[in-house]
């Protein structure tokens, strides 16, 4: 399975900046994905989304597979 830094992570986190959870839906990851995408959504009504948004971002780059 691709490790760190290979171009479906790339891809994955590009995925997540635009929209939180996409890069993990992409992975394969849905129940993760759903949670990022709806705490963005809560947390940006009290402008900490971006919180969320970053963890987001990492968490689908740094992707290693399952197990």
């Amino acid at each position: 399975m691709a490790g760190q830094g290979s171009t479906g992570n790339v891809i994955a986190a590009l995925a997540s900046f635009f929209i939180p959870g996409l890069g993990q839906l992409l992975q394969g990851w849905l129940g993760i994905a759903i949670v990022m995408f709806v705490m963005a959504g809560i947390l940006w009504f009290f402008l900490l989304g971006w919180i969320i948004h970053l963890w987001s971002n990492l968490d689908a780059a740094m992707f290693k597979g399952k197990p």
